[in-house]
């Protein structure tokens, strides 16, 4: 599955970089993020809950960053297991742009692979759930980023 879009985000290039660096912003923005910890700067462990159509799933596994370009890029890799359901793995390539000095444009390009009772559930309920994610994700997001830079934090 691959999937690319972009998000505007009412924060500069650099505050938006550290809340793409942070776990605790991140855990409060992945939908069904129980647990997200850094290991190290390029690494973190998570634990998520997903349900595609009727499999509900929880998911443990890792994530490493790579390509890192502060302020500006880093492809973002992981996969994860979810026992019976299967399993998911993947990367992005996330890329900020300025539009102003208090804007800015967050691109991605995901190349996904999943595996299991997940894979038997057919492509389109995967796609439409995967752009569901996202979206939810991007919208919490641009939201949690954009107060924190408005209260100044």
């Amino acid at each position: 599955m691959q999937m690319n879009d972009s998000q505007r985000i009412l924060a500069s290039k650099e505050a938006v970089w550290a809340a793409l660096n942070d776990p605790e912003i991140l855990k409060q923005c992945i939908p069904g993020c129980q647990s997200l910890d850094m290991s190290s700067p390029t690494e973190m462990t998570a634990t998520v809950v997903f349900k595609v159509g009727p499999v509900k799933a929880t998911f443990g596994g890792k994530v490493t960053l790579s390509d890192l370009d502060p302020p500006n890029s880093y492809r973002i890799s992981g996969e994860g297991s979810g026992g019976v359901a299967g399993f998911a793995k993947g990367g992005a390539l996330v890329r900020l742009e300025s539009d102003g000095s208090d804007i800015t444009v967050l691109h991605y390009d995901v190349d996904a692979q999943i595996g299991g009772k997940l894979a038997q559930l057919g492509a389109r309920l995967i796609d439409s759930t995967a752009r569901k994610l996202a979206g939810e994700f991007f919208k919490s997001f641009g939201e949690v980023v954009g107060k924190t830079v408005a209260a100044g934090v």
